[in-house]
Formats: C-alpha cells, sequence, structure tokens
C-alpha cells in the first residue's frame, strides 16, 4: 500500500498539482496585500473613508459594554452582534482583483501557445499546392 501511494505521489499531476496550490497561496498573499495596502486605501480615498473593513452595523451592544459604539475592532473584540458590510466589500474587491490578474495570466499563457502551435504548423508544413504541381509538372516533362 505504501509504495502505491509513493507512486501515486511521484505521478506529475499530483506533483504539478501541489506545486499550483503553494504558489498559489503564495500568489493569494501578494494579491491581498497589493489590495489591501495599494488599492483600498484609492478607494477609500475616493469613496471618502480610509478603510471599508470598519464599515458595519450594530445589531446590538453586549451587556456591560461601555466603549464606544462605532469601533468596529472594540465591538468585535467584546462580541457585539454586527454585520460588517465593509469586510464584505474588500473580500469582494480582492476577489475581483485576483479574477483580473488570473484572467491576464491566462490570457497571456493562451496567447503564447498560440504562438508556439503556430510556428510548430509552419515548421511541419508540407509544400503548398504550387509547389506540388511544380513537381508533377517536372516530373512529367522527363
Amino acid at each position: 500500500m505504501f509504495a502505491e501511494f509513493k507512486e501515486f505521489i511521484a505521478k506529475g499531476n499530483v506533483m504539478e498539482l501541489a506545486v499550483a496550490v503553494i504558489i498559489a497561496g503564495a500568489f493569494g498573499t501578494i494579491v491581498t496585500s497589493l489590495t489591501g495596502d495599494v488599492i483600498m486605501p484609492i478607494v477609500g480615498f475616493v469613496f471618502g473613508g480610509a478603510d471599508f473593513s470598519s464599515y458595519f452595523i450594530l445589531l446590538s451592544t453586549p451587556e456591560g459594554y461601555t466603549g464606544s459604539t462605532t469601533d468596529y475592532a472594540a465591538l468585535k473584540e467584546a462580541g457585539a452582534a454586527m454585520i460588517g458590510y465593509g469586510a464584505l466589500i474588500t473580500t469582494i474587491i480582492n476577489f475581483v482583483i485576483l479574477a483580473f490578474v488570473i484572467f491576464l495570466l491566462v490570457r497571456y499563457a493562451n496567447k503564447v501557445k498560440a504562438r508556439m502551435e503556430e510556428s510548430k504548423a509552419e515548421e511541419v508544413a508540407g509544400p503548398t499546392e504550387i509547389e506540388l504541381l511544380t513537381e508533377i509538372r517536372d516530373a512529367l516533362k522527363k
């Protein structure tokens, strides 16, 4: 059973998938940083707020809570019932940016693949119709 498992793991597809998952995790961190540190501050500035993640609707405050009802972090730590729609907005923006970047990468990869196939087709292409007819004519003349 161990040998069978080792054979399964050693297959190319499993190894490629493992590498893809690791790279995707690192890429996700880069996109999160790009979104949180570069894009979200600009979006927040344009819409008049510094950070969407602190936007929320307070449903109820916990008993004995004496802090500010506008401090998202303090309310969350105290266990207040809230709808954190700002965090959802941030997550949606992260997703859209990630999807767009992946789209650009796939688009580029498809163009490279098409160029490679095009160059292979040109290399493999045999004589043209005119060249064949010329060869037949020359053969008949002999």
